[in-house]
């Protein structure tokens, strides 16, 4: 029997903080988008690729699409609605734990205009008493008419391979777009700022919020075989400066040291990781400082 070779970019859209990079890392097996419980995490498209012997899916997880409060929200809410109109089919995720909300009606009254297959997926159902689901499914399915609902556990992988199955029997015959070995179309520098901010945001809690960004300065392969990387951390005030330092200099050792775990894995190489803090006062709302770091409306 002749297979067909399938595949499709499929976004992944939904409010903050429904584990959309979650069930990304789950699917891709690795680790490519940053992860922590504070909402709107992710800022560019990741695209993550999952090749199979007769099909590619290439998975877009898009910032959270929220009502913005700066020029950063605004960027962030503009990639993830340009991203609907680009993809084969559309992953809408809600938290099974919090039910119907108005930031849902808001992505509802957004996926009208678009003219593409939608699967409701009901993320984090190990929170929620099965019984609980038929009357969340039933809410949903008076809002919309989904391609498919389909309850999963992104984090325990429940149901998972079963989504997969039905993205794929729906996909279209098409090329291989990426090699078969690679998992993202970010390059590693990407990556590797990526794990930085995710070690601020898990290390200092509440004291620092997203006012951070990550520049990768240097990188270079010295005569021991070791990588030395040097990066800045970026933020919006001094006070938060002093937080991300910490007594005698601990914060930022600790968040160097688990970053710097973390990028050994990615690159299976030694590296040796130096970390700087720079003040930017009120960045996010500069179009050039965004434009430094990597905010580009102009590839969207």
């Amino acid at each position: 029997m002749e297979y067909s070779f399938k595949s499709g970019f499929i976004a992944i859209i939904g409010r903050p903080n429904v584990g959309k990079s979650t069930f990304m890392n789950r699917v891709i097996g690795q680790k490519i988008a940053i992860m922590s419980d504070k909402p709107q995490t992710t800022r560019n498209k990741i695209q993550g690729v999952l090749t199979e012997e007769h099909s590619q899916i290439i998975f877009i997880d898009t910032p959270g699409i929220h009502k913005p409060k700066h020029r950063l929200g605004d960027f962030m809410v503009k990639t993830a609605e340009n991203t609907l109109n680009e993809v084969d089919a559309i992953l809408f995720m809600i938290n099974a734990s919090e039910g119907y909300g108005k930031g849902d009606q808001y992505i509802i009254e957004r996926l009208h205009q678009v003219k593409r297959p939608v699967y409701l997926i009901i993320n984090k159902i190990d929170l929620v008493h099965p019984d609980d689901l038929l009357p969340l499914i039933d809410q949903y399915k008076e809002k919309y008419a989904f391609a498919e609902i389909i309850p999963i556990s992104a984090l325990q992988g429940n149901n998972v391979d079963h989504m997969l199955e039905v993205l794929k029997k729906d996909l279209p015959e098409g090329p291989q777009y990426y090699p078969e070995d690679q998992i993202t179309d970010h390059p590693e520098r990407f990556v590797m700022q990526e794990l930085i901010r995710e070690k601020v945001l898990q290390l200092t809690r509440e004291e620092v919020p997203h006012s951070i960004a990550v520049v990768l300065e240097q990188m270079e392969k010295a005569d021991d075989q070791k990588l030395y990387i040097q990066a800045t951390i970026v933020t919006e005030r001094k006070t938060q400066k002093g937080i991300l330092i910490g007594k005698h200099g601990s914060m930022l050792k600790n968040i160097g040291k688990a970053a710097r775990e973390d990028i050994e894995k990615l690159l299976g190489t030694k590296v040796y990781l130096e970390l700087w803090v720079k003040v930017k006062k009120d960045w996010r709302n500069k179009q050039n400082q965004l434009y430094e770091y990597g905010f580009r409306s102009d590839e969207y």
